[in-house]
């Protein structure tokens, strides 16, 4: 199909290209603007993974659109922060934007979450529904009290532990990302042991409002529970948490609420091809919804 903007003036013209550093934090800002709500840091932790997925569109060299395609292995790739500036929306610039980065994954299953109202655009381009995932949201009650047993903070020598742990739970390798993830200032991790093996672990880290947990995997409720409750302990009294839980997962769900988290509005994850297999049981809340 021909690209609408590729006749237009030169001054007129969308121009794709991948994005620096200081560029994409425009693109986290207006993410912020949308609610989305990312944590602080946590594009310096993924964008190591993959530099050159991050794209921004440009016209006369203002941006007005981006999109990221992260390749996390030769099998995966997770595209997100698909957006085009307020203002400038219906102009197809976010197609340009989209057929000029998709080709980055190569012939990699791609994942995504779509917010409701755009899951029958992906569809026309090849993505399938797989699983709805609830953002839960609201000031917890914070735990008080020790940790429970087997619950520690993540160190260096967990950390090959917790990276075999996460291959359960996600469709790719990323030990690199987790050693970033895990010890990024501001981000706090525990994992649950039983007889010496790691059971489930879990982050929470600052966001632009309030903190975000994610991920949360665990081998069973009380293994999650006991996570979340280490992890909610860490937030200041009146402060909010948000966490993307899978909406399959009842348990992860009721946890959430009986800590006094309340469900929002929702995201549809979708792939191209077969989706990856993952222990979602294990799945008590995603990572990011824009990274993965």
């Amino acid at each position: 199909m021909t690209d609408p903007h590729a006749a237009a003036p030169a001054a007129e013209r969308l121009v794709v290209a991948p994005a620096s550093a200081a560029a994409w934090a425009q693109v986290e800002q207006w993410a912020a603007e949308e609610d989305w709500n990312p944590g602080l840091r946590d594009t310096a932790c993924f964008r190591p993974t993959d530099p050159e997925g991050f794209f921004v569109g440009r016209i006369g060299g203002r941006a007005v659109s981006a999109v990221s395609v992260v390749r996390y292995s030769e099998r995966y790739a997770f595209l997100g922060f698909y957006l085009v500036r307020p203002g400038l929306r219906g102009r197809g610039l976010g197609l340009a934007t989209w057929r000029a980065a998709v080709p980055h994954a190569g012939a990699r299953v791609i994942g995504l979450d779509a917010v409701p109202e755009q899951e029958a655009t992906y569809r026309k381009s090849g993505f399938t529904a797989a699983y709805r995932s609830v953002r839960y949201g609201g000031v917890p009650a914070i735990p008080r009290g020790p940790a429970a047993a087997g619950v520690v903070p993540v160190g260096d020598g967990l950390l090959d532990g917790v990276a075999a742990y996460d291959t359960h739970c996600f469709p790719a390798e990323r030990r690199a990302f987790l050693g970033r993830w895990l010890t990024n200032p501001g981000h706090t991790a525990y994992a649950r042991l039983r007889d010496g093996a790691v059971r489930g672990y879990g982050v929470i880290r600052p966001a632009r409002s309030g903190h975000r947990v994610g991920p949360l995997f665990a081998d069973t409720p009380d293994d999650a529970g006991a996570l979340l409750d280490a992890l909610l302990a860490q937030v200041e009294p009146g402060g909010e948490v948000a966490m993307d839980v899978p909406e399959g997962n009842g348990a992860a769900r009721a946890a959430a609420e009986a800590r006094g988290l309340a469900p929002g509005w929702f995201t549809v994850r979708m792939y191209t091809g077969e989706p990856p297999r993952t222990a979602m049981d294990r799945v008590h809340a995603s990572t990011s919804l824009e990274l993965g």
